[in-house]
């Protein structure tokens, strides 16, 4: 499959990578006809999709399974004057019927809009006008379901209410009914071209309401590099990335570049992440390459692994924030393992990864990808040099990347304002060593600026993490008449120090900071909490402490 959309598939070397590799994109691409239902045909018994969940329930999806399924879904979606161009929002959590919605709705030319579970009545108001959804798709559950209808006196373009739960509440749609009676498919003519519309993702930033990313439908081709190049997947593999359908994540790593690969995707349908749990199913499925947030692997690791054969494992990769080399070290010794980390946003593909060819560095994430013209931009517009930090752009003059968003969705002044004369800025900071592996610092929100000096939240975390009494942290920076801002750290201690936390633990784990890492970098205002605040997806939320009063 791979072959009909690289010039080159397999490379020798990071240079070879660099030098040749190159996507090209047919016309009118689209993922359910050239991908779903190409492998359906090719290899109709190959496995697409091990589903579990923690009631102990299972089920294998075939290629030829998945188009059946998604083919009864969009004539269902269809019967109910859903077509090309429509905006459906899927709230579905980890059930297989995403992955039935989401590429019937690729099939008929349709906008599918993950979202997560999460979402309150004013957060569905909100989007629901934003988009002018159509139609959601939900799990029948509360309080999903009463948040849902408490929006729809606000949300007057959302014709259709859609569920694939035991509650079906009245005046909504019972998916699986509707399915099961479904039409015979026709595939419509004229679908899409590649800049049509494909996916829209609500990305939330440090103010105001969130932003609605939007992808074409060549987007998913994007996702080869993810797939092939930085999971190392294979026509054998078995995938496992941690994450809601309702975030971008999942796009990167449970759908798209994993079949595009030929790998099969796995998932574990789980209310809530338990070490212990995960780890048993990687074992117990085999699972051959896995993904997931740092903070995911800090839990991990606090479990006796050597009490799970996970011998089938052979990858594993991390993103979502920058990892602490404790955290890699430990993983390492423990399975043998090196973690390859990556880099990316909502608004693209994998842009820095640290891909098969080379050695990892502990906390970097890794080297451009071929697939984005990268540089680091320093405050005064020059090319960062070797150990300066900068803000990592894509430049597009040369040629447009594939996978790269097509802006934000009815506001064209926001995405001018982080993407234009070609270059898209993505408001992260790094710095380059002399090896060319990039280094994270922050967001440019996140960088705190401190009698002068320009300190990164990942250094003094990375500071923190050697200490045996930290569980998690977050470094926040707070105001202060005299320097600024001063440097706060938010701090879950480890079960053994929790009696102790107070002004002579504080002084000790400041002082621990200081004989790590540079002293100017302590954190002058200690905070002890029971848990950090988090996206469903395991990322801190630092603009949630940020807006905490000290």
């Amino acid at each position: 499959m791979l072959e009909k959309y690289l010039s080159k598939v397999n490379f020798e070397s990071l240079e070879d990578f660099r030098k040749n590799f190159k996507i090209n994109v047919p016309g009118n691409f689209n993922f359910g006809y050239d991908i779903v239902d190409e492998w359906a045909e090719k290899e109709p018994g190959k496995r697409a999709l091990c589903w579990t969940n923690d009631k102990g329930e299972h089920i294998d999806f075939t290629f030829a399974d998945i188009k059946r399924e998604t083919d009864k879904t969009a004539s269902y979606f269809q019967s109910l004057g859903i077509g090309k161009g429509d905006m459906v929002m899927l709230i579905l959590k980890r059930r297989y019927e995403f992955w039935f919605s989401v590429i019937a709705l690729h099939k008929i030319g349709a906008v599918a809009i993950p979202a997560t579970h999460l979402l309150t009545r004013k957060d569905l108001v909100y989007r629901t006008n934003a988009a002018s959804v159509k139609a959601i798709v939900a799990v029948g559950e509360e309080p999903l379901v009463s948040h849902i209808q408490e929006a729809m006196p606000e949300s007057p373009t959302v014709k259709k209410l859609i569920s694939i739960g035991a509650l079906i509440p009245e005046g909504w749609e019972d998916f699986h009914k509707g399915i099961e009676n479904a039409a015979p498919f026709v595939r419509p003519e004229n679908v899409n071209t590649n800049d049509d519309l494909f996916l829209l993702y609500f990305t939330s930033g440090t103010t105001g309401n969130p932003k609605m990313v939007t992808h074409s439908f060549s987007y998913p081709l994007g996702h080869i590099i993810t797939a092939k190049y930085w999971h190392n997947l294979n026509e054998n593999s078995l995938h496992l990335t941690v994450a809601d359908t309702g975030w971008a994540k999942a796009a990167w790593g449970k759908l798209y570049g994993q079949w595009i690969a030929g790998a099969a995707v796995f998932v574990y349908d789980h209310e809530k992440f338990v070490p212990a749990e995960l780890l048993s199913v990687i074992e117990k499925y085999k699972v051959t390459s896995f993904c997931a947030p740092p903070t995911m692997y800090r839990f991990m690791i606090r479990e006796d692994l050597k009490k799970y054969d996970l011998s089938a494992l052979k990858y594993c990769t991390i993103a979502g924030e920058p990892l602490n080399p404790s955290v890699y070290e430990t993983f390492l010794k423990e399975t043998g393992i090196k973690m390859m980390e990556g880099f990316g946003q909502t608004e693209t593909t994998i842009t820095i990864a640290t891909f098969p060819w080379m050695e990892p560095k502990p906390g970097s994430m890794g080297v451009p990808s071929p697939a984005f013209d990268m540089d680091l931009i320093t405050a005064d517009g020059r090319s960062a040099e070797d150990g300066e930090q900068g803000e990592i752009i894509l430049r597009t003059d040369r040629w447009k990347p594939v996978g790269l968003f097509c802006g934000y969705y009815r506001d064209e002044e926001k995405t001018k304002e982080i993407y234009s004369d070609n270059v898209y800025r993505t408001g992260d900071i790094a710095w380059r060593d002399e090896d060319g592996y990039y280094w994270f610092v922050g967001r440019t929100d996140d960088v705190i600026k401190s009698s002068g000096y320009r300190i990164g939240p990942f250094e003094v975390e990375s500071a923190l993490m050697t200490h045996p009494a930290v569980v998690e942290c977050a470094i926040t920076g707070a105001p202060d008449e005299v320097r600024g801002q001063v440097v706060k750290a938010t701090i879950v201690l480890a079960k053994a120090y929790r009696e102790r936390a107070g002004e002579e633990l504080i002084k000790e784990i400041q002082d621990h900071v200081k004989q790590t890492t540079a002293p100017y970098k302590y954190p002058r205002i200690v905070e002890f909490v029971d848990e950090l605040p988090k996206t469903i997806s395991g990322k801190i939320r630092r603009v949630e402490i940020r807006g905490k009063k000290n």
